[in-house]
């Protein structure tokens, strides 16, 4: 039997090195304009323009045009899950300047995976959630216990409005660079959002790193009892 042509063609988008890098950058979770993407993948605004059209067509980018400029952001959470696993199977990229050191271990540090924490904030945040029983990880799941219901209240969560949405709820993710899982889902999406709120972090000038506040650093010390971010 022949290749499904949809594979093939998929395959084909995620496969030359612009367009990957473009793909990467649209992992956090935000608009970003054609010359804003060229800039990251180091090509020309006309070079980002053609790629983004082909990855439009293919569904894995959406647009939205706003006055003179178009928007453009990852069609959604199941293909920034594609590319979270090419990340996690792929060879290290090769660090070739200074910049691109900082960049690294900024991203390893704290990142957003399209919505939801990364790096090693969110797998020590995940890893806190499980020490203080707060949930139980399971095949595909983690599971909220009595306890993490609670706990999830007092931080201001609605957990029975998540769980009417129509996507996975509290999903283990494998976190490419610690390769170990971190919290995502509608779950996930609602905790990174919440830190976000109460300024605990904020998102680097540019890329997908997040930055953890001083006000953060006491926070997490003393809500999830992380001390070394």
């Amino acid at each position: 039997m022949g290749a499904n042509p949809k594979v093939a063609e998929l395959v084909s988008l995620l496969g030359e090195t612009s367009r990957a890098a473009i793909l990467t950058s649209l992992m956090d979770g935000r608009f970003h304009t054609a010359s804003e993407l060229a800039l990251e993948a180091g090509i020309t605004p006309q070079t980002a323009s053609f790629h983004l059209a082909k990855m439009t067509a293919g569904m894995l980018v959406t647009a939205e045009k706003h006055g003179r400029y178009r928007y453009y952001k990852l069609a959604g959470q199941e293909i920034a899950q594609i590319l979270e696993t090419f990340l996690t199977i792929s060879k290290p990229a090769e660090i070739r300047s200074l910049r691109q050191s900082t960049q690294m271990k900024a991203l390893c540090e704290a990142r957003t995976c399209y919505d939801h924490l990364a790096g090693k904030l969110g797998v020590r945040l995940t890893q806190s959630l499980m020490d203080n029983k707060y949930i139980e990880k399971g095949q595909e799941e983690f599971t909220v216990t009595p306890a993490g219901e609670r706990f999830f209240t007092e931080l201001g969560l609605d957990l029975p409005a998540l769980r009417k949405q129509r996507r996975s709820f509290s999903r283990i993710c494998l976190d490419w660079s610690e390769r170990q899982h971190h919290l995502a889902g509608t779950l996930g999406h609602a905790v990174v959002s919440r830190l976000f709120e109460m300024k605990w972090i904020e998102r680097a000038p540019s890329g997908r790193a997040v930055i953890v506040t001083e006000q953060g650093r006491a926070g997490l010390k003393r809500d999830f009892g992380i001390s070394d971010i």
